[in-house]
């Protein structure tokens, strides 16, 4: 059998003045039909550079210095711009990590799949709108026709990557390749994304090869046949998935699989006695909208919600999107309006406060959001965004800048990176830029919105474990937000559990993971990936 992707040897040469000669170098491997290959490493090591090149996508800057990349036999990297228009789409096919940004936002959904089958295709208009319809229904759409009829800001995330998924495979594809595609969604979504991968690679008749790049080690020993770990654009260790998984032969791989969190909880600490720094009470939001022909619509995204956060404890809440976990967060620290129920921080009622009076209350509850690159400012050096919440609280400039230098110690950053840029940092050093900057403010309570979701597993093991220490050293509240329940197993003292807007469960973290009373809780373990556990 004839593999449908060979990669021999492929190096792509950096800029001058980078930190390495090479994005990838020596690289070899190949897929077989109906095989999939997980390219596995940390956010730097090459992986979406492999991707790209074999896509011939690769920004202008890079280029191929040697080697070899064919499809089904067809050399790719001789290949003239018409050739590998045709090619994409029709024998190969991507899904992105972020669909948001692979999808155009002023074009329906249904008419962006069409435009592929325009481009690659003869077929009637009636066909291609036949084609569309099937492929929804075959990547499980709900409602397929609404759906060809739907922006993509109309769907969920999970909704968005079908979306991308049907376009990769309508044309049936001997190559797709699937750069993340899965990093920002819960466990059940997720889980539903890889099965229909993996029916469609099976089902479609066509025995498409899958590469699929990650970083979650927990998505490798699902659904892989063959493991390649690179390291700083070098493969380090390449073979099939469970000779790599469970008898690693490189030092970097046994990192990477040390560093994935346990679903076991460790042993439980002490439980907090003094009274809540955070709390609510019967919170409720509810969000009003019209139809098109005036008819108002009630959306509750809220019900009868209730916790409480102590010094020195983290309390997790976990769930699918869209059950309300970011909306009671973003309640909680009074960035959207509860529609009814009670807010404290510490002794102050804040639910129904006007902003002026709110201002001043501000430095005790902070945040950390999912993404650094949206919540620092790209034009402002890293010094100015950590201080500027501590200022604007009436902070004098050379004190808060003392202030920076210590939080960049406690984030473990240099001090010199103060008058540096965001740019100029990795996707874990931002995030412990953003930490800082929350934390200049001095606040009794830390809520971190999918702080570690988007990061790869050293440096998420590196983010958590910063995370604990200062919470431990400072006293702070910490109220996590997350769909990783590993992340939320080695970290959070209790975890609560929502669904469509409802907590359906709380409790001791080790007791609820033991013993899930709620059968949605039950159907979250369940979906986790199996396998490193």
């Amino acid at each position: 059998m004839k593999p449908v992707l060979q990669i021999e040897h492929l190096s792509v040469a950096l800029p001058a003045g980078a930190d390495r000669r090479h994005a990838i170098e020596d690289v070899s491997l190949s897929i077989l039909p109906g095989r999939t290959l997980c390219v596995v490493g940390e956010s730097g090591s090459g992986k979406s550079v492999m991707a790209t090149t074999v896509m011939g996508l690769l920004p202008k800057e890079l280029r191929p210095s040697a080697g070899q990349v064919r499809l089904q036999g067809e050399s790719l990297l001789d290949a003239s711009a018409l050739r590998l228009r045709q090619l994409r789409g029709k024998a190969m096919g991507m899904v992105f990590q972020e669909p948001m940004t692979a999808l155009n936002p002023v074009m329906r959904c249904g008419d962006q799949v069409d435009e592929l089958l325009r481009a690659h295709t003869d077929w009637p208009a009636a066909q291609r709108q036949q084609e569309v319809l099937r492929i929804f229904e075959r990547v499980r759409l709900p409602e397929p026709a609404r759906m060809v009829r739907s922006y993509p800001h109309q769907l969920s995330g999970g909704q968005r990557q079908r979306i991308v998924i049907a376009m990769a495979m309508i044309l049936k594809p001997a190559l797709l390749i699937c750069d993340e595609p899965t990093t920002a969604l819960d466990v059940t979504t997720q889980k539903e994304i890889l099965r229909l991968i993996a029916d469609l690679q099976a089902a479609e008749g066509l025995s498409s090869a899958v590469l699929f790049i990650t970083h979650d080690m927990g998505v490798v020993a699902e659904i892989a046949d063959e493991v390649l770990v690179m390291h700083q654009g070098r493969c380090v260790e390449y073979g099939p998935a469970d000779a790599v998984l469970r008898a690693p032969k490189a030092d970097y791989t046994r990192m990477l699989l040390d560093a994935v969190p346990s679903m076991t909880p460790p042993p439980a600490r002490p439980e907090p006695m003094g009274p809540a720094l955070l709390a609510a009470e019967k919170l409720d939001k509810t969000y009003q909208s019209r139809n098109w022909m005036g008819q108002r619509r009630d959306t509750h995204a809220l019900r009868e919600a209730a916790l409480a956060v102590r010094a020195g404890e983290t309390v997790g809440i976990v769930g699918e999107s869209g059950s309300g976990k970011s909306t009671l967060a973003r309640c909680m620290i009074r960035l959207i309006d509860p529609s009814a129920g009670s807010i404290r921080w510490g002794g102050t009622e804040v639910a129904q406060l006007p902003e002026s009076r709110l201002r001043p209350l501000r430095d005790r509850v902070q945040v950390v959001f999912q993404d650094p690159n949206r919540s620092l400012n790209p034009r402002r050096k890293v010094g100015d965004s950590i201080v500027e919440g501590a200022m604007n609280l009436g902070l004098a400039r050379a004190a808060a800048m003392a202030l920076a230098e210590d939080l960049m110690d406690k984030v473990r950053l240099p001090r010199e990176g103060l008058q540096r840029y965001p740019s100029q940092f990795s996707g874990g050093q931002r995030q412990r830029i953003a930490i800082a900057r929350a934390l200049a403010c001095r606040p009794a309570v830390l809520v971190a919105d999918e702080a570690v979701s988007a990061l790869d597993v050293s440096v998420q093991a590196q983010i958590l474990a910063l995370l604990q220490g200062i919470r431990d050293e400072l006293g702070l509240g910490l109220l996590f937000i997350t769909h990783d329940l590993r992340v939320a197993a080695q970290l959070c003292d209790r975890v609560i559990v929502m669904h469509q807007g409802r907590i359906v469960e709380q409790g001791a973290t080790a007791a609820l993971y033991a013993d899930p009373r709620h059968e949605y809780t039950r159907t979250l373990l369940q979906a986790a990936p199996a396998g490193i556990r």
